[in-house]
């Protein structure tokens, strides 16, 4: 299978690179640490896919905090709602990745790394409480620190819209 001859998209700098290599660790790190310290589940593997996108693609639609934070819910409600009432299989579990993309299209919400939330709930089965936390607030402090990283290195303002 060939592509269109088009040529993949041009390297970013090095100093990019790198710094946004380390903004994903601090945040990656910190929700780790937070998480250990407090005692309180602050990270979600999707988060690492989220961290990606945010400080590496921070003009995408996918990437702007309305998305990242109501797409993390929305996919994580989803997940909640189907483990709750759904039996557990495999077609409860493509049905709850299809309804969470479905909603999050109508609400204008796309954050790809969310779709993934009703999987990682259907393993790890946990109570409604995980909306509280980690979802919101591993989201919402995945963009608080973007908005610092992203407004202190770059000429253009971060995020580009909110709601």
């Amino acid at each position: 299978m060939r592509g269109d001859g088009a040529s993949p998209p041009p390297r970013s700098s090095l100093s990019v690179i790198i710094a946004t290599s380390f903004a994903a660790i601090a945040v990656i790190g910190g929700l780790s640490y937070l998480t250990r310290e407090l005692e309180v589940m602050l990270l979600l593997g999707t988060f690492a896919a989220s961290s990606l996108l945010v400080f590496a693609y921070p003009d995408s639609p996918f990437c702007q905090p309305r998305n990242v934070i109501l797409g993390h819910l929305i996919g994580a409600t989803i997940g909640l709602i189907f483990l709750h009432f759904c039996h557990t299989s495999w077609w409860c579990d493509a049905l709850a990745v299809g309804t969470a993309i479905g909603i999050m299209k109508f609400t204008r919400t796309v954050h790809p790394p969310a779709c993934s939330n009703p999987l990682i709930i259907f393993a790890l089965k946990p109570s409604w409480t995980f909306l509280l936390f980690p979802t919101l607030a591993g989201a919402a402090l995945i963009i608080l620190a973007a908005l610092f990283y992203h407004n202190l290195r770059r000429k253009a303002r971060w995020p580009k819209y909110w709601l």
